[in-house]
C-alpha cells in the first residue's frame, strides 16, 4: 500500500491526478516530440489497426496526420467500402489516398501482376513527395486540417509498403533512402509484411513485431466487416 501522501494526492506520475479525461473540442496543434520512425511488421491480424489508431491519436491532438496505402486493393471477399476511410472522412486533420487496387499481388486472383508493380512504384514516387511537401513546411507550428497534405504533414502513414518491398515491387534500398530523406520533425511510420525487414534496424526508433498465435482465417473465416474492412 502506498504512503498516505500518495493515497491522497496521487503519485506525481500519475496523469491529471486520478482525474478522467474527458474530450474537448479538437484544435490545429504541433506536437512536441514527433520526428521518429515505427515500422510495424508481422503474420498478425493488427498492423493497418495499430497505425491507424495511432493516426486517430494524433489527430484528436491536432496534428496533421495523412494515411498512404499502398496495395491495399482488397479481394473477393471484400466490399468496395472501407470503415477507416469513414471514420477518417469524418475527423478533422487527419487525410488517406490509397495506391491499389483489386487483388494482392502473387495470389492468382486474376488481378494484373505489372499493374501492381506499377501501383507500388507510383506510391513510392508519392511518398517522396509528401515528404518534400513536408520539408517545406513548418512542422513545429499547426498545420490547417483542410490543408493539402502536399503543404506538410505532422504524420504520415506509409500502410503495407514493407509488403510491397517483400513481393519485390519496390527495392529496399528505396525504402531506406526514402526514411532517410525524411524531415526532423515528421513522425514516418511504416507497416506491412510478414518478413522483418532487416534493412530497417538501422534506421527505425520502433519496431513492432504483430505475431500470429491464433487467426480465424486459418479456419475459413473470411474477411469480416467492421474488423478486417
Amino acid at each position: 500500500m502506498g504512503s498516505t501522501e500518495e493515497t491522497e494526492n496521487y503519485p506525481r506520475d500519475t496523469p491529471g491526478k486520478g482525474v478522467t479525461p474527458t474530450a474537448e473540442a479538437i484544435e490545429p496543434a504541433a506536437p512536441d516530440e514527433f520526428g521518429l520512425v515505427q515500422v510495424w511488421w508481422g503474420d498478425g491480424k493488427g498492423k493497418t489497426t495499430a497505425t491507424l489508431g495511432m493516426g486517430m491519436r494524433a489527430a484528436g491532438h491536432g496534428y496533421r496526420v495523412h494515411l498512404l496505402q499502398f496495395m491495399k486493393g482488397g479481394a473477393e471477399s471484400v466490399e468496395a467500402v472501407r470503415g477507416e476511410y469513414n471514420a477518417i472522412a469524418a475527423l478533422p486533420g487527419i487525410s488517406f489516398e490509397n495506391l491499389g487496387h483489386y487483388g494482392w499481388h502473387g495470389m492468382a486472383d486474376g488481378s494484373d501482376e505489372a499493374d501492381h508493380e506499377a501501383q507500388a512504384q507510383a506510391g513510392l514516387e508519392r511518398a517522396h513527395e509528401l515528404l518534400e511537401g513536408a520539408h517545406q513546411a513548418d512542422l513545429t507550428a499547426p498545420l490547417s486540417f483542410d490543408g493539402d497534405p502536399d503543404d506538410g504533414v505532422h504524420m504520415l502513414i506509409l500502410d503495407e509498403v514493407l509488403y510491397a518491398v517483400a513481393m519485390g515491387l519496390i527495392d529496399e534500398d528505396d525504402v531506406r533512402e526514402l526514411v532517410e530523406s525524411k524531415p526532423d520533425g515528421l513522425e514516418l511510420v511504416l507497416s506491412g509484411g510478414h518478413e522483418r525487414p532487416a534493412y530497417l534496424d538501422e534506421l527505425a526508433d520502433l519496431m513492432t513485431n504483430v505475431r500470429k498465435e491464433h487467426h480465424p482465417i486459418d479456419d475459413g473465416q473470411r474477411a469480416r466487416k467492421g474488423t478486417e474492412y
